[in-house]
């Protein structure tokens, strides 16, 4: 308890000598302010030059000294009491003494006797006394400093200043000896007056100064007005750029907008021509007759049921014998296992309602395909031989396996397969013109090769190289020696947007769509004895009639879609002979 009384000791001697400092330094500010205001009230009769610079000395050396008087404790604030009301201090300063004295009372009392008797030394009254001693904080630091604001204005007595014939104003002040030092004052102006002199002194010795000052100004103006042209050019050249590059959009924006119209006039033509072309239909071709103009339409899909393994295998193939021969009305399914790779079984029917009512079929199980781009030719199966780059052959009526070759530079293992369709890296196609394969090589760097093989020694015969990337197309097939590519476009429609013909060697866009059923084709092959294409979509046997145009309205070939400004070129393929095996 002794301790926390010696605390408090020393906490309200602090409190008191810095109230004691502060109301000092604040009498010192006052009389500072004082002075000023004197000397201003000699300033509207001053007329002399020499007299305002005079009197600006003074200024910076009654700063000078107010400085130096309060540099060895913090700034404080500067306080006037009320303005206007000077003669009232003394009175106002009554209210605030009294509160004053009465809180230093009861907190001195109250302290006393929490100290004197030890019957009050519980926690409860200790905390209490320490309540009390706060109150001196605030008595020992705001009431002084208030009431030497409110009593030390009265140390400064207003004297009117005079001025002589001569022009110079005499200000006389009144101030306590204890307050502001004289001598300091007097040896602080000299000093100022010393200064003063060097810098006239140091001044005058360049004449050329006011000069020099002049051209500087006169460059500042230059550079000011030189931003201000190179400003003005920035933003002509921003706006000729802008011009620029909107006379260049609508420049762009017009050639787009000729191609699209170009585009439409050429559809409508070939709309006109196939509205003529169903007005006054020809006959149908005969089975195997490539007498027509090329591939104009594609029916609407037409369903014939689920492959016999049922919606497990959504991968495989169906069709017809591909030979242009009457001879052969088989029709063949072989859906792959669940993996969609692996070829095991196929299923033959005689007929049409044989496939349809699923009677009167064999099923054979062979073991050794690979992927769904086989295909039937003169009574063959053709299919790509499991995990190689080999080409099979296997004859329909007693199931046995006769040739396996392998095809020169073809990639195998689902390395350049369809979209969306794996393991079809050799795909078989027959048409009019005979057996083919279609498959990617790594000299061609996946494009799409084409090549017609012997059906009996399957070598290869003739070689085309397109221009079409395999892994970016969903399927292709043969008619007539002319390839086909598809392309999907959505889950319900592929497009049949390229044509390579290998008689010409010339390769040509068009736009043909093919609804589906489902999303993915996986087997597409043609029959020319019926003119139909038999697709396997996604373990769904589907069929499509295809509709070609008269030789003797033979429509004309769209645009190829090319970029803006290129010109439409037909490649024209030399077939080359490959080195037999």
């Amino acid at each position: 308890m002794q301790e926390i009384l010696f605390l408090i000791r020393l906490y309200v001697t602090l409190s008191l000598l810095y109230t004691k400092k502060g109301a000092q330094k604040s009498v010192i500010a006052l009389q500072h302010i004082a002075i000023k205001e004197k000397v201003q009230d000699c300033k509207p009769q001053l007329r002399d030059r020499a007299m305002w610079d005079h009197e600006m000395e003074l200024d910076s050396v009654w700063l000078t000294l107010n400085q130096t008087a309060l540099i060895s404790w913090p700034g404080p604030f500067i306080l006037l009491g009320v303005m206007g009301q000077e003669a009232l201090h003394a009175w106002i300063s009554v209210p605030m003494c009294l509160p004053c004295m009465a809180a230093v009372a009861g907190s001195a009392l109250l302290l006393g006797l929490v100290a004197a008797d030890k019957t009050l030394w519980a926690p409860m009254y200790q905390l209490l006394g320490l309540l009390a001693a706060t109150d001196f904080v605030p008595v020992t630091s705001t009431v002084p400093k208030a009431l030497a604001v409110l009593w030390g204005c009265q140390l400064i007595r207003r004297v009117p200043g005079s001025r002589e014939q001569d022009g110079i104003c005499h200000c006389v002040v009144h101030l306590s000896n204890s307050s502001i030092y004289l001598q300091q004052m007097e040896q602080l102006q000299n000093t100022t007056q010393e200064l003063m002199g060097k810098y006239e002194q140091e001044l005058s010795m360049f004449p050329a100064f006011s000069l020099l000052h002049l051209e500087l100004e006169g460059a500042r103006k230059l550079v000011a007005h030189f931003r201000l042209r190179k400003e003005i050019v920035a933003n002509a050249s921003l706006t000729l750029n802008l011009l620029a590059d909107s006379n260049l959009c609508s420049f762009h924006a017009l050639r787009r907008r000729v191609e699209v119209l170009q585009h439409q006039l050429h559809e409508c033509e070939r709309q006109k021509e196939q509205e003529e072309a169903s007005r006054y239909p020809d006959p149908p071709l005969p089975p195997g007759s490539c007498a027509h103009g090329g591939l104009q339409k594609v029916s609407r899909p037409i369903v014939v049921q689920l492959n016999w393994r049922g919606f497990s295998s959504k991968a495989g193939a169906w069709g017809r014998d591909s030979a242009p021969s009457p001879a052969s009305s088989l029709y063949w399914v072989a859906p792959l296992r669940a993996d969609g790779r692996y070829f095991d079984y196929y299923r033959i029917h005689k007929s049409y309602d044989d496939l349809v009512l699923l009677k009167n079929y064999k099923q054979w199980k062979m073991g050794y395909g690979d992927g769904c781009g086989n295909t039937v030719y003169e009574n063959f199966m053709y299919f790509n031989y499991y995990g190689t780059g080999e080409m099979a052959k296997v004859n329909l009526s007693s199931n046995s396996l006769v040739l396996r070759r392998p095809l020169p530079g073809a990639t195998y293992n689902n390395r350049f397969s369809y979209a969306g369709v794996p393991w079809k890296d050799l795909d078989f196609a027959g048409d009019e013109k005979g057996l083919w394969v279609l498959y990617s090589t790594e000299e061609s760097k996946g494009n799409l090769v084409v090549s017609l093989l012997n059906a009996s020694t399957l070598e290869v015969e003739n070689t085309w190289h397109t221009s079409q990337y395999k892994p970016a197309l969903s399927g292709a097939f043969m008619v007539c020696g002319v390839l086909y590519a598809l392309r999907s476009l959505s889950t319900r429609q592929e497009e049949i947007f390229y044509a390579f013909d290998t008689t010409t060697g010339q390769e040509r866009h068009l736009s043909i769509l093919l609804d589906k059923m489902l999303e993915t084709l996986q087997g597409i092959n043609y029959c020319p004895l019926d003119h139909k294409l038999y697709v396997y979509n996604d373990g769904y046997l589907v069929t499509y009639n295809l509709i070609f145009l008269p030789l003797k309205r033979k429509l004309p070939r769209p645009p190829a879609k090319k970029r803006s400004g290129a010109r439409v070129l037909i490649k024209v393929v030399k077939p080359h002979k490959p080195s037999r095996s």
